[in-house]
């Protein structure tokens, strides 16, 4: 019984130790001791990508995972793009009903929702997941709102069943929402760049790299249109590309 005990201890060892958190407590990496990446989008009402996106994945045969609001599974406009990403195969997750914004910018650790408020709006965006067809008992992991939280979020969420994910930290795939106005704006090269820069320096393995299918008109230099681009490269190198 004591070795049995011992046994199952080391493996569990074994499961920690293939994920990373951040600071907050969320996932940053999974299956770190792999060369896998996990690809992930969020939307709430832009999605003009997701079309080109799901095109680029079945041509590289390479699954990922999309997490969406309810603002964005509500929209009929997407209802068949979104019918056809769970059909294929790929993670459908939460990422809040309304895009709530959970802490505050200049305070991390101010919450700027209610714990009611926050459960509410959680259930609100498994409700619509549902409404998909999408069975809750196999949706394991949530992406908070502009990817933005603090420890308490996390322990709500967490208390609701579900793993707080998050992209991996030092990836700069996410700035993929800047437009030229901006002073912070980094066009898709430069984005593509940094990403191989790192792969070559730290690697890749257990990463999560978020691109997002939904950006502002203004900013005609789509990431998401150069998925190929990055996929081939990374494949190249011996990585695998799976959802969640």
């Amino acid at each position: 019984m004591i070795q049995k005990l011992f046994l199952l201890f080391f493996l569990l060892q074994g499961v920690v130790s293939t994920s990373e958190k951040d600071s907050q407590s969320a996932i940053v990496r999974i299956n770190t001791d792999r060369k896998v990446i996990h690809l992930i989008f969020s939307a709430d009402e832009a999605f003009d990508g997701a079309k080109p996106i799901l095109e680029t994945l079945d041509e590289n045969h390479a699954k990922a995972s999309f997490f969406l609001t309810g603002n964005c599974l509500r929209e009929k406009k997407f209802e068949s793009i979104i019918r056809d990403i769970i059909r294929k195969g790929h993670y459908v997750g939460g990422h809040s009903d309304k895009h709530l914004l959970y802490a505050s910018w200049d305070d991390r650790q101010k919450s700027l929702v209610s714990p009611d408020s926050l459960i509410a709006d959680f259930r609100k965006n498994m409700a619509e997941l549902e409404k998909y067809g999408i069975d809750l008992s196999q949706v394991h992991y949530f992406l908070p709102p502009y990817e933005y939280y603090n420890k308490e979020n996390v322990r709500l969420i967490e208390s609701l069943g579900q793993t707080v994910i998050n992209y991996t930290p030092g990836l700069r795939t996410a700035a993929d929402y800047t437009t030229p106005d901006m002073p912070n704006y980094k066009s898709s090269q430069e984005l593509i760049d940094q990403l191989f820069a790192y792969e070559e320096e730290k690697g890749l393995n257990g990463s999560i790299i978020l691109i997002h299918p939904g950006t502002q008109d203004i900013r005609t230099d789509k990431l998401y249109l150069r998925l190929g681009e990055i996929i081939r490269h990374l494949k190249a190198k011996g990585y695998t590309f799976e959802r969640l």
